[in-house]
């Protein structure tokens, strides 16, 4: 599958973003999907994950409260509602699909990867 995130910005400290990512190729529908985050200097990390029918969503303990994923499968698309955002949220933000209906927070259960999308938050 190929995944192009998108809708990354700079935003002040407090604001919102929705990056979204759009997937072709193979059934995006029957897989989770997911959002990782690389800040610079740092390894990248778990951010949020959703099962192939967004019944079930699962998030890292900073993100939880503030971010929101969702899913749109007649759009192929999944989004990443990000409010009250702080500079601690910089980062290039990744969407990743799994090859399974749910998956959890490990790199490894992700084998497509699209580019990231650049979100700065000023303080």
């Amino acid at each position: 599958v190929q995944l192009q995130a998108s809708g990354g910005g700079l935003v002040p400290t407090g604001g919102s973003l929705r990056p979204s990512c759009a997937a072709s190729g193979r059934m995006f529908s029957n897989n989770a999907m997911a959002w990782f985050r690389q800040a610079p200097g740092k390894e990248r990390e778990f951010v949020a994950t959703i099962s192939w029918n967004g019944g079930s969503t699962y998030y890292a303990n900073s993100m939880k409260g503030r971010f929101t994923i969702s899913r749109d499968n007649a759009k192929n698309t999944v989004y990443l509602q990000m409010n009250s955002l702080k500079p601690e949220d910089t980062a290039a933000y990744y969407c990743a699909a799994g090859r399974k209906a749910v998956a959890g927070t490990g790199r490894y259960e992700y084998p497509d990867w699209g580019q990231g999308t650049l979100v700065t938050v000023s303080s």
